[in-house]
């Protein structure tokens, strides 16, 4: 019987193939599932059947009992040494500052200018602190004496340091306030004391080279204190006092008298003479009113302290212009044998 004719047959038929081939040939030998090694021990799974173990040149799992190599760790990069992280220092900026600071010229004669000043405001703030100490300690002593508010400075030059160092004060100027000395109403001081030189020596506490002293009493001042010293009958024997310039007299009149005196020095004081006494009415002595006027005078201008005494005595327009003085005077020590006013000096 003869073949039908038809295409030649390049591929055998699938049905001439193997049973466990497919269309793509022979499927790929499929093995266990493999565990998958982390670097550790652990169970290894046995070789599958019909495989030899540890066979050359097959490639396939190892033998259960084979000793495995150490799993070399991972490398990594070597750790380099430890460093210390340092912590910022002091900024050199300053320093270079500083340096280039000294070396600025300027910048040197500034803070020498600022150092100067500053020696200066203390030496000035020392100066003016003595000095109210000072004029106070003054002052306070010449209105112990006069009974009356005082004011005293220190000449300005030597500084007033360089006197308290050396104890020489060279000129010292006092004023009152002219309300009074002691009971003599209406009385103004100026005083300028010169070369004073302090020096304890338990009786006395230095000595003044000279004290110049000019007295005012105004005509209201007479007429007060003429009153004060006549009781009762002051305001009837003087009411009022007019000044005589031209022959030197004070006219004191009264609602009972009328008097014209002249002021001198007698002493270490004042005295008013007597050139004429009127009284209205009745017969008076003039011895008796010339000795009244001399102890009232004696009391406000004589017993001054330091060896302070009259050397003359002016009439003007508006009252009686004196001055006093003293030469080497001593210093009262200011005990209890002395004057008092003159504890603090």
């Amino acid at each position: 019987m003869t073949n039908p004719q038809g295409p030649p047959n390049q591929d055998p038929s699938t049905w001439a193939r193997p049973g466990n081939q497919g269309p793509f040939g022979q499927p790929p030998t499929e093995r266990p599932t493999e565990r998958i090694n982390t670097g550790g021990p652990g169970h290894v799974p046995p070789p599958p059947a019909g495989q030899v173990p540890n066979q050359p040149g097959h490639i396939g799992a190892p033998h259960p009992n084979a000793q495995r190599p150490p799993t070399a760790p991972p490398n990594f990069p070597p750790d380099g040494p430890t460093q210390k992280i340092a912590t910022p220092g002091p900024d050199p900026t300053p320093a270079k500052k500083k340096r280039r600071f000294l070396r600025d010229p300027l910048s040197i004669l500034l803070v020498c200018i600022i150092v100067v000043a500053l020696v200066i405001a203390g030496l000035v703030g020392a100066e003016l602190y003595a000095r109210h100490v000072a004029d106070s300690k003054v002052a306070q002593a010449v209105a112990c004496e006069v009974k009356d508010q005082a004011t005293a400075s220190f000449g300005v030059a030597p500084l007033m340091l360089w006197q308290l160092a050396t104890k020489h004060f060279t000129n010292i100027s006092v004023s009152t306030a002219g309300n009074q000395i002691r009971d003599a109403k209406g009385m103004k001081l100026d005083i300028n004391i010169k070369d004073v030189q302090l020096k304890d020596t338990g009786t006395s506490k230095g000595t003044i080279g000279s004290l110049d002293a000019t007295i005012t009493w105004s005509s209201d001042g007479i007429k007060d204190s003429v009153q004060n010293s006549i009781p009762v009958l002051g305001p009837f024997v003087t009411n009022s006092v007019t000044t005589h310039p031209s022959d030197g007299t004070i006219e004191l009149k009264g609602m009972l008298d009328n008097i014209t005196a002249k002021p001198v020095v007698s002493g270490s004081g004042l005295q008013l003479q007597i050139q004429t006494f009127n009284a209205l009415g009745f017969t008076m002595p003039k011895e008796s009113v010339q000795s009244t006027l001399d102890d009232f005078t004696s009391n406000l201008t004589k017993n001054y302290p330091l060896g302070i005494h009259a050397d003359s005595v002016q009439v003007t327009q508006t009252g009686v212009v004196s001055h006093f003085s003293t030469q080497n005077a001593s210093i009262p020590a200011g005990g209890n044998d002395n004057d008092p006013c003159f504890a603090n000096i």
